[in-house]
């Protein structure tokens, strides 16, 4: 029910009641959506360790190897729309499983590889799969729990493992090569996608397609497709050929084309793949472009201490992820923090500015590295910072993109941000690494300390990109505008929302209709509408 429904005004101002403890078919719905997260972001960092080990075993080139790190991220950021939509129409349980189903199989393809073509045929389809599953692991959750601290709960776990997976992937990556072998980075994924497929089969039991289902937007999906997929595959290529190369500038332009088509598109589908209308909701443009430019910042932040602590330290693989350990704790803390601050009445903004201004602080402490840097005066306290910021801002960012969207839209808003997300991060890595190159080149050598003049470089530009981003934030509306109505909706279908409801998540009046939740909270949620004591996860059917 809405906030209206539960008392209007008055209801609004009751303190919070006190959040139920999840019942085990919760947790089962957690650790399916979570462990489903896991999977997918720890496969875009977990191979690199084992690039190597790769290249010896399978004779991979140069070029081998970059397609063996791109193909997986190219597919997932090109099919995450597509994917997202799939959930909204045929169920978010069967798209969740599809999805997970193809990354398991490629993951036992990959490792199974004889030839370089195999191994990177494995990645693309590996991407596919997670760019199917991806979507549904965040609409599951939010369409599962009622509006309140217990939702909160549950994405800021969602997000601090999602988050956590990259954080974690070097230390994995480096205990199985070095324990097994390379391998075992792919072939780990078959168990626990097993495992994960059967709970999710077992305990997914309300998240089918709607009654009203609408046809897939073919050419909508096909271009958009083509489109975020070129203008990946474009700035990946420019690490080797620069932004000035034709192999660059082609698929650049081409895909922009593609999405200018999209979107062209989109604008006379009476059925759109992405409906235009949902950028005219202020949360959903403001909390994608936040998250576009805090990717540019922290998707670089691995990377960089990855080479700092190899070639500069001298850590071998299994050492550096150790080292990140302090990351991801931090990241776990900062995503679990938050949703206590929104239970609280905390506006969502501001935390999301707080944890921009802490991670800002956190690069630019990083950027004084040099070289004779240790783990304790070089890299604890800077991490600690990065990550603790990255958890506190991403799960009320989090929130905020997924606001004041009707539940038909749930899908393909989730893959929105995946696919912010996503883009901004592969943008940013290219330019630092350009810049940190540039800075290297500029001093005329490659020794250690002119290496480390680039990565310290680099932190510094990122730290400036967030700072961006966190002034970006005040872009975010202070109380999320009401969800449109969905696509065929009549105008005057509904009570409009009451001025209490300009914060909550929606849940339609039949709450016992499969998928009835909206895709998220807005994070400003306190639990004022319903988080009876006793409420539990909405499974069923």
């Amino acid at each position: 029910m809405s906030q209206t429904d539960a008392g209007g005004p008055a209801a609004a101002d009751a303190p919070a009641p006190a959040a139920a403890r999840p019942t085990p078919l919760a947790w089962a719905v957690i650790l399916a959506a979570c462990a489903g997260q896991f999977l997918v972001v720890l496969d875009v960092s977990v191979v690199n360790v084992a690039l190597p080990s790769m290249r010896t075993g399978l004779g991979l080139d140069e070029s081998d190897l970059q397609w063996v790190a791109n193909a997986y991220t190219l597919t997932y950021a090109g099919f995450m729309l597509l994917g997202g939509r799939a959930g909204d129409l045929f169920g978010r349980k069967q798209v969740f499983l599809a999805g997970l189903s193809l990354f398991t199989l490629a993951s036992l393809a990959g490792g199974l590889a004889q030839e370089p073509w195999q191994i990177i045929a494995a990645r693309a389809a590996q991407g596919v799969g997670a760019a199917t599953l991806a979507p549904s692991t965040l609409t599951i959750i939010t369409s599962s729990f009622p509006e309140g601290p217990e939702r909160m709960r549950a994405i800021g776990l969602w997000m601090a493992v999602g988050i956590g997976g990259g954080a974690a992937g070097g230390l994995i990556g480096g205990v199985l090569t070095d324990a097994l072998s390379w391998r075992w980075v792919l072939l780990i994924n078959v168990p626990i996608g097993v495992l994960v497929c059967v709970v999710a089969a077992t305990s997914l039991t309300g998240q089918h397609a709607t009654p009203s289902r609408r046809p897939l937007d073919l050419p909508g999906a096909a271009l958009v497709t083509v489109g975020v997929g070129a203008v990946a595959y474009g700035i990946a290529r420019t690490e080797e050929y620069g932004w000035g190369g034709a192999e660059t500038l082609v698929p650049l332009g081409g895909g922009l084309l593609a999405l200018a088509g999209f979107v062209a598109v989109e604008s006379r589908s009476a059925e759109p793949l992405v409906p235009l209308r949902l950028f005219r909701v202020r949360a959903v443009w403001s909390a994608n472009l936040v998250l576009v430019v805090c990717g540019m910042g922290f998707f670089s932040m691995w990377y960089f201490l990855s080479l700092y602590m190899q070639n500069i330290l001298g850590y071998n693989a299994v050492r550096a992820g150790l080292a990140f350990l302090p990351h991801t704790i931090a990241i776990v803390v900062g995503a679990q923090v938050a949703p206590k601050f929104m239970a609280r009445g905390v506006e969502p903004r501001l935390l999301t500015f707080a944890g921009g201004a802490i991670a800002s602080a956190g690069f630019f402490w990083q950027s004084a590295m040099d070289v004779d840097g240790t783990f304790l005066t070089t890299l604890l306290g800077p991490g600690i910072l990065m990550s603790f910021g990255a958890g506190l801002m991403m799960t009320p960012l989090t929130a905020a993109a997924t606001s004041g969207v009707p539940p038909t839209d749930a899908g393909v808003v989730s893959g929105l941000l995946n696919t912010a997300r996503t883009i901004g991060g592969a943008l940013g890595l290219s330019l630092l690494v350009t810049v940190a190159a540039d800075r290297t080149d500029a001093l005329g050598s490659r020794s250690a300390d002119a290496l480390t003049q680039g990565y310290a470089r680099a932190f510094l530009v990122g730290a400036l990109v967030l700072v961006l981003a966190t002034a970006l934030v005040a872009l975010l509306p202070t109380r999320p505008a009401p969800r449109p109505a969905a696509d065929g909706a009549k105008p005057g279908a509904g009570p409009e929302p009451g001025p209490d409801e300009a914060d909550a998540s929606h849940v339609s009046a039949a709450p016992d209709t499969p998928g009835s939740a909206t895709a998220g909270p807005d994070g400003a949620d306190t639990g004022r509408d319903g988080g009876a004591p006793g409420q539990r996860a909405r499974t069923g059917g």
